[in-house]
């Protein structure tokens, strides 16, 4: 796709040189910016089918995705219910709790939680842009 964008200007001007009557340059040129678009129309086809893909499929773990996330997000939100009550009678237990989960977490590399946001902003806005347009539901 970039490639041909950035091809299209110098095949315009080579067609203008190249072909004298206007007529035909203009029907060229028509061409070019067709091949262009259809260029662009089967890469948004492709990058959709691999989301549509995922949405038809009858596998839990592919379907669910984004929603089983958004789950274990909330759970770990209300989480903090529990342990605002539990930091008010033991907060020395609170804050051993507290401190091996953020030393689990921080054990993680920071290339897997990029890599994992990097996925999952990616896989949202395509799905977003899917519906938008009308192909996902």
């Amino acid at each position: 796709m970039a490639i041909l964008e950035t091809l299209a200007g110098p095949i315009a001007s080579i067609i203008d040189k190249v072909i004298p009557d206007k007529d035909a340059r203009e029907r060229a040129k028509l061409e070019l910016i067709k091949l262009q678009g259809s260029q662009e129309l089967e890469t948004i086809q492709a990058r959709l089918s691999a989301i549509v893909a995922e949405a038809h499929s009858t596998d839990a773990w592919t379907s669910r995705a984004r929603p089983s996330f958004l789950y274990v997000m909330y759970i770990m939100i209300l989480w903090s219910i529990p342990m605002g009550l539990l930091a008010a009678l033991r907060p020395e237990t609170a804050g051993a709790i507290a401190g091996g989960m953020n030393a689990y977490l921080n054990g993680l590399p920071e290339p897997l939680y990029a890599l994992f946001g990097t996925g999952y902003l990616g896989y949202t806005a395509a799905r977003q842009w899917g519906k938008a347009k009308g192909v996902d539901k």
